[in-house]
């Protein structure tokens, strides 16, 4: 934790006690008047803007600034709830002002971005306020007005993980408290890259809202073992009844998963620069930083294992205890709710869920034997791992080969375990005027669906579609009890 963090804690705690007493939690603000006032004006505001974030008829301009007279003092009277974010909360209210006075065009937020350092304040409980036009990834694709009340995780033992070998400053981990229509969705981050603004800038954050995430994987994963009869572990059924544990397990995932992206050794660059390339590419690389945080969730727990227990920290044991259900985590949100969510047009995400359920059934760790499914538990972290070992191979391999050949050698890679569409391009081979021309070719030839659902997904899929539907605006204060399929 930064020396800025602990100084904050600090002076919030002993400096200024009788304000910490007085001063009402993040939660408590969702039934603020002011709250409910700025969420009001920035929903009417909505209707107002155009996909890029613009309110184009001048007709509307009139309205538009009777909702920006409701929204800067609505900000300003919860402002001060908010002593960290007080450069943010002031330039924000800049922005709006500067936005109408030019005529409320295409919005331009990047002062106020530049002033939003969530990550400098890593504080279990903190709330910030956040007022942006942005879009909501896997929600709204318009850069439309959003304000969004939210809650920071961050447990001791994270602190103490991010302190070590798993360090990653950007990261940061949320709690929904509130929010207007555009996180009514599936979307469950906050990144600075979504909000409109008039250049790019180094981006120093990134967040995820936990609750969202371990509130979905309750509620996908308890309709799926009923509906599949697998006899959950213990501790992998105790995550399924309690909320917090379950965030902290993907708090824990998370941190590690996200500073996987530029770790190891990688094509040039495997993710992050947005090339347009065959989808499964992307499928590969976001299944390899899953399986790094349950490779490395292994190791911790096998790690703290062999030590006495006399000998751990409390920090310690929370690590260990968090590492096996990291991996629980991995498994049953990738084979349960990744495999059968979203669309089948170039779904990198389902195929990366196919693929591990595939390459577990292969390995004789999991097995659909009489209409029931069935894993061998003691065995699944090495056969897991296996599968990481043989991505990082094709990774390593890949600085030594031309793009073509390692995207030829990827999908080999994937037809080990996975069948292709009987109409595929590429599994029939392509055509050598294909391989001698340019990228845009190979990414050409792949079909939208290239790895279709196996006839056991197609089956569960037609039984958990409502249930995985149902999870979208889902909250770690929604009800997480079954759905009926």
């Amino acid at each position: 934790m930064s020396q800025f963090v602990q100084k904050f804690s600090q002076d919030a705690i002993v400096g200024e006690p009788e304000v910490v007493e007085d001063r009402p939690t993040v939660r408590a603000l969702a039934a603020h008047p002011a709250w409910l006032r700025l969420k009001a004006a920035v929903e009417s505001f909505r209707a107002l803007q155009a996909e890029d974030g613009s309110v184009p008829d001048q007709a509307d301009h009139a309205t538009a600034t009777t909702h920006l007279a409701t929204i800067l003092p609505a900000i300003a009277e919860l402002a001060p709830f908010f002593p960290h974010d007080a450069s943010f909360l002031q330039a924000v209210r800049r922005d709006f002002q500067r936005w109408a006075d030019e005529g409320f065009g295409i919005p331009d937020f990047l002062d106020s971005l530049n002033e939003f350092q969530p990550q400098q304040h890593r504080v279990d409980g903190l709330g910030h306020l956040v007022v942006f036009p942005m879009y909501t990834q896997n929600g709204s694709s318009s850069r439309l007005l959003e304000a969004v009340l939210v809650e920071v995780i961050w447990p001791d033992f994270i602190a103490e993980l991010e302190s070590g070998d798993h360090n990653n400053a950007l990261f940061v981990a949320l709690r929904f408290v509130d929010f207007t229509p555009g996180y009514d969705t599936n979307s469950a981050v906050l990144f600075p890259e979504t909000v409109a603004m008039r250049e790019i800038p180094t981006f120093t954050w990134g967040a995820i809202f936990q609750d969202r995430e371990a509130a979905r994987y309750r509620r996908v994963v308890r309709a799926a073992a009923a509906i599949t009869k697998l006899d959950l572990p213990e501790d992998a059924a105790a995550m399924l009844d309690d909320q917090e544990l379950t965030e902290r397990v993907f708090v824990m995932w998370d941190i590690i998963h996200d500073r996987s992206h530029m770790r190891g050794d990688l094509p040039f660059d495997p993710f992050m620069i947005k090339q347009r390339m065959p989808f499964f590419l992307y499928s590969l690389e976001e299944l390899r930083c899953d399986l790094t945080a349950f490779r490395e969730s292994v190791r911790l727990q096998r790690e703290l294992d062999a030590r006495p227990d006399a000998e751990l920290s409390d920090a310690d044991r929370a690590i260990r205890d968090h590492a096996r259900l990291v991996q629980y985590a991995v498994v049953f949100d990738r084979i349960f709710r990744f495999a059968i969510t979203g669309s089948r047009v170039r779904n990198y995400d389902g195929l990366g869920g196919q693929l591990l359920f595939a390459w577990m059934h292969q390995h004789d760790v999991l097995h659909w034997t009489d209409t029931r499914l069935t894993i061998d538990w003691p065995a699944v972290p090495d056969v897991i791992i296996a599968l990481s070992d043989q991505i990082n191979e094709l990774y390593w391999r890949s600085i030594d080969r031309p793009k073509s050949a390692h995207w030829l050698a990827a999908y080999e890679m994937l037809t080990r375990t996975l069948t292709p569409h009987p109409a595929s391009a590429w599994a029939r081979g392509l055509p050598a005027e294909t391989l001698a021309g340019p990228p845009k070719g190979y990414t050409d030839a792949v079909l939208d669906d290239e790895f279709p659902l196996s006839m056991f997904y197609e089956a569960l899929n037609k039984k958990m579609a409502t249930v995985i539907a149902s999870t979208a605006g889902i909250t770690g204060s929604s009800s997480v009890e079954d759905v009926a399929a």
